[in-house]
């Protein structure tokens, strides 16, 4: 579940989560930018562990450690998505509010945007006496349907 942040501007670029870290007064580090650049370029759900890979990959010298405390700092003032898992967790850039469709078979997890119908939202709201403000939903599935 996304987190709420100080600013009620979306992050749905590269510089919206630079300029959402500059208001919160969080430095924008060598290796905070090395991760959100990374983020946004991959466009999906990685781990702690890919993340750490890809950024060595490209030459870009950063330590465990550091990937991991970044990543924490930058989950939990919403400039990026946390996803937990039974297998840990997986960050994403974030870009509006928005659903999950989990694949099973290839282990990924996609971004989908999904609008449910007003009468719905109202429905629900009337049954729990919670206003609505915003909402996900995960989905399950197989992206190649299983033979039974």
């Amino acid at each position: 579940m996304q987190k709420q942040t100080i600013s009620t501007k979306p992050i749905r670029s590269l510089e919206d989560a630079l300029d959402q870290c500059q208001i919160l007064g969080m430095r924008v580090s060598r290796q905070r930018r090395f991760i959100l650049e990374l983020l946004w370029q991959a466009n999906e759900h990685l781990s702690a562990r890919e993340i750490y890979d890809r950024l060595n990959h490209q030459g870009k010298d950063i330590g465990h450690t550091s990937v991991y405390q970044n990543l924490e700092a930058l989950s939990s003032q919403g400039i990026i998505e946390c996803i937990e898992r039974c297998d840990g967790r997986l960050y994403g850039n974030i870009s509006d509010s928005h659903s999950h469709v989990n694949c099973i078979d290839t282990n990924q997890i996609l971004d989908v945007h999904v609008e449910l119908p007003e009468e719905l939202i109202r429905k629900i709201e009337e049954e729990t006496g919670v206003r609505i403000t915003d909402y996900s939903i995960n989905f399950v599935g197989y992206r190649n349907p299983q033979e039974e």
